[in-house]
């Protein structure tokens, strides 16, 4: 069994979890209130920033160089394709102000800079796998439910629901995989405790969206 098999059985509960999520649900069904969406765009506008240059202190540390390359896509990506989709959805829903960083993106966001400047970059990569498959699945999930008409929602379900995505997630998969193969019993060990973390914090990052958290 590859890594990859192993560690996603390690969190199928948490993802199951993250399904049956009122966030999903509605987001899914387009009765999310306009208010929490709001709340969710504007901390992932702010977490995807992080993440690219959490990808690209990854990318600076890796040996192979295709994988290099890799990880400077991912990082492109990141910043530049996805927050374009956000500032559309800026405007479609009023949101004019970002805001700051609210406990779950901060929580996140440090775990995986910190991850990715002090760990393995086996541990690195990891971490960021979550961001990438997790949002795979969660939006083909949606993509295959019975579609709502006129679902306000619906951009956001085509773009993490999209092959052009999912192409790049299986790639990050195998890298992580090639990565465990060439690695020590302990190294694996260490990517999947930082993998299921990294879960974790993507259950909370949509729980407090719906539940509107912010510093008290």
């Amino acid at each position: 069994m590859k890594w990859s098999e192993h560690t996603w059985k390690v969190i199928e509960e948490r993802y199951q979890s993250i399904l049956d999520m009122p966030f999903i649900k509605e987001l899914s069904n387009g009765t999310l209130p306009q208010e929490k969406f709001r709340f969710y765009m504007a901390q992932d506008s702010l977490y995807l920033e992080h993440f690219g240059r959490t990808l690209s202190l990854i990318a600076a540390k890796i040996q192979d160089i295709q994988d290099v390359l890799a990880f400077m896509r991912f990082a492109e990506n990141a910043i530049v394709v996805e927050n374009a989709l956000h500032e559309s959805y800026f405007v479609d829903f009023g949101v004019t102000d970002k805001g700051i960083l609210q406990p779950a993106c901060h929580h996140y966001i440090h775990f995986l800079r910190s991850t990715a400047a002090l760990e393995a970059v086996e541990v690195a990569i990891a971490a960021v796998l979550p961001c990438f498959w997790i949002y795979r699945e969660v939006g083909n999930y949606i993509l295959n439910q019975p579609k709502t008409k006129n679902n306000p929602y619906q951009k956001w379900i085509d773009t993490y629901g999209g092959d052009e995505f999912s192409v790049a997630v299986d790639q990050a998969i195998a890298i992580c995989d090639k990565a465990a193969e060439s690695s020590t019993a302990e190294t694996r060990k260490k990517m999947t405790e930082a993998f299921v973390m990294s879960s974790k914090m993507e259950f909370h990052f949509w729980e407090a969206a719906y539940d509107l958290k912010m510093w008290k």
